[in-house]
């Protein structure tokens, strides 16, 4: 799986399961209302909402994705692609994050609200890195893949040739 197209699903992924659990938080708040819970938890998106903005405003790629792409191993074939499998293998915290927090949330509103915020962090703070990514692949005339590792190490990167910096243009 390209490295670009797994960012842009990661921040598609986090963002619906905020919005999952920011719909649980209201279910559960409208069978017991709460109003401490509910100022706290809409204050805390509002913070979320500011710091993910904050956080991912710059168009530069970000350390962490800038120490991948450095590390990316060169390799002149392309990998097998595994869309599906290189998601569940990568994003296996967000999915048990997601059900444990979504359970718990339908007894206890609070802990899907303190779910979400985070949730909406991580989307809005690496909205951009896709297109960082992008940017880079055009340049070095280069495309990223997400190689295969086991569930508990670090991602890794490939490096194959792309075809001169030349790419079929695709949605921003």
């Amino acid at each position: 799986m390209r490295f670009g197209d797994f960012l842009r699903t990661t921040v598609l992924l986090s963002a619906g399961s905020a919005t999952l659990l920011g719909l649980i938080t209201v279910l559960a708040l409208s069978r017991d209302y709460e109003p401490a819970v509910a100022y706290v938890s809409a204050a805390w998106w509002l913070v979320a909402t500011y710091l993910g903005l904050l956080i991912g405003r710059g168009a530069d790629t970000s350390p962490p994705i800038a120490r991948l792409l450095a590390d990316a191993r060169h390799q002149t074939m392309l990998p097998e692609p595994r869309p599906a499998g290189t998601l569940l293998n990568r994003l296996w915290p967000l999915l048990v994050m997601t059900l444990a927090s979504g359970i718990l949330g339908i007894f206890i509103p609070q802990v899907a609200a303190v779910a979400t915020g985070f949730g909406i962090v991580w989307a809005l703070a690496w909205r951009r890195q896709h297109l960082a990514v992008l940017a880079i692949e055009q340049r070095d005339a280069a495309r990223f893949y997400v190689d295969r590792t086991s569930p508990l190490q670090p991602v890794r990167l490939v490096r194959t040739p792309g075809f001169g910096g030349t790419f079929v243009p695709t949605q921003a």
